[in-house]
């Protein structure tokens, strides 16, 4: 079984389905919707919905138009510090210019030796704090759960373990995510050490949540965990996908 989970996007879900289709796997349509909780950019899982619902499709093209605005106050930022060229540079990766994003920019300033690797790309300049980090307002986690909902889909935490939050911080906020109907969240990812899986198996049982599982693969040499590589899910825990 296959999920596609782009970026705010659906695009990728028909031919996705149709290659998977071609090697007898089952295909489930998926997204990762970005969204802002408490001023920190979340990612919102959404599994098995219809991908032809008018309001999720609409919520996700505001976001597209806003990943655009944002991408050239980048460039505007970058160049203050001397890297010129870069929304033509980050454009030439994306497949779809609407969703351009930080990754895009990171391959263009690896390609002119700004920086050795992607990771060191974020560190340098592409996080909070650094001169090529533009903030940017998302949808909001009561939008992103609705529009799943909406749909007739599942909705899940992407990848808990990136992000920057303290315990309690964390348990409101699967609190608030519980609250607006979410279902799942994700215990095995590949940016997720051991702990974090030990961590977030046990969140998962404690709120009832289904447990999910994704390599959060970018492409190759830029993940890290290939597709298919991923451990499975740890023993007692309930899949997201006994749903599907």
């Amino acid at each position: 079984m296959l999920a596609l989970t782009d970026h705010d996007d659906l695009d990728g879900l028909s031919p996705a389905r149709a290659a998977a289709e071609e090697l007898g796997m089952a295909f489930v349509n998926g997204v990762e919707i970005s969204i802002e909780w408490e001023t920190l950019q979340i990612h919102i899982l959404g599994f098995a919905f219809d991908s032809a619902d008018p309001v999720l499709n609409d919520g996700l093209a505001t976001i597209r138009s806003g990943r655009i605005e944002r991408a050239r106050r980048m460039s505007a930022a970058l160049e203050k510090v001397g890297i010129a060229g870069a929304f033509e540079g980050a454009m030439r990766y994306a497949a779809n210019p609407s969703l351009v994003s930080r990754a895009h920019f990171g391959r263009y300033l690896v390609e002119n030796g700004v920086c050795k690797d992607l990771r060191s790309v974020f560190e340098s300049y592409l996080v909070p704090g650094r001169p090529g980090y533009v903030d940017h307002r998302w949808a909001t986690l009561a939008d992103a759960v609705r529009w799943i909902l909406g749909a007739g889909g599942i909705a899940a935490v992407a990848h808990p373990g990136r992000y920057k939050l303290s315990r309690a911080e964390m348990r409101r906020f699967l609190g608030d995510f519980k609250a607006l109907g979410g279902q799942a969240i994700e215990v095995m990812s590949g940016s997720h050490t051991q702990e974090h899986v030990e961590v977030f198996g046990r969140l998962a049982r404690e709120y009832d949540f289904l447990a999910s599982r994704g390599s959060d693969f970018h492409g190759p040499g830029e993940s890290y965990v290939d597709l298919g590589k991923l451990a499975p899910l740890p023993d007692g825990l309930k899949p997201v996908w006994q749903m599907f």
